[in-house]
């Protein structure tokens, strides 16, 4: 039985990472058997055909995207800590978010089934900065004047902007860029970042 739970997630890692770097015309069943040294047989085992498997990778996406989220923002910490932990979060800006990719990737924004992990864990992240704004706000850490959701939309968005920035450059600058940008326009000072 292990064996058989063990094929099943390497096939599922193993896709989760193709499609994140490749999209998913560029994940092939040869590619993700390849990757993960599991036989053909296995893999239709487990899963029906390729849109299967892809939504079974994202839905992981989506589930560590989330964890990381909970923790983040479930967290001690202020409001505006917590929104700021989010910002400064050590990511790969030259990779991506492996949610975000997603929703580029025309294969899956067209596609209900495949398309719901990537609305579902976005709407998650909005609600989440939602939160911690108004309590930002209560606390008297940021401009009263802001609109919670409209702002924690724009956030999100300045993420994942800040990765095709990167991605466009070859460089991570862009994307810190972006960062500290968000940051000055919640009126944090480089001392409270720290």
């Amino acid at each position: 039985m292990e064996r058989t739970s063990d094929a099943k997630e390497r096939l599922i890692e193993s896709t989760r990472q193709l499609i994140w770097d490749r999209g998913y015309l560029g994940t092939s069943p040869t590619a993700v058997l390849r990757r993960s040294g599991i036989g053909q047989g296995s893999m239709y085992h487990h899963f029906r055909g390729k849109p299967d498997l892809v939504l079974a990778a994202e839905r992981r996406s989506a589930e560590l995207m989330q964890a990381q989220l909970r923790a983040i923002f479930s967290g001690d910490g202020s409001g505006l800590q917590r929104i700021v932990a989010y910002l400064l979060l050590e990511r790969d800006a030259l990779r991506g978010c492996s949610v975000g990719r997603l929703a580029g990737d025309p294969e899956i924004v067209a596609d209900d089934e495949l398309r719901q992990p990537v609305q579902e864990t976005f709407a998650f992240l909005v609600r989440c900065l939602t939160e911690a704004i108004a309590d930002a706000q209560a606390a008297g850490e940021v401009d009263a004047r802001l609109r919670p959701e409209p702002t924690a939309a724009a956030l999100a968005a300045i993420v994942q902007g800040g990765y095709a920035l990167a991605r466009a450059e070859q460089s991570a600058e862009p994307f810190h860029c972006a960062i500290h940008g968000a940051l000055d326009l919640l009126g944090v000072t480089p001392d409270d970042e720290a």
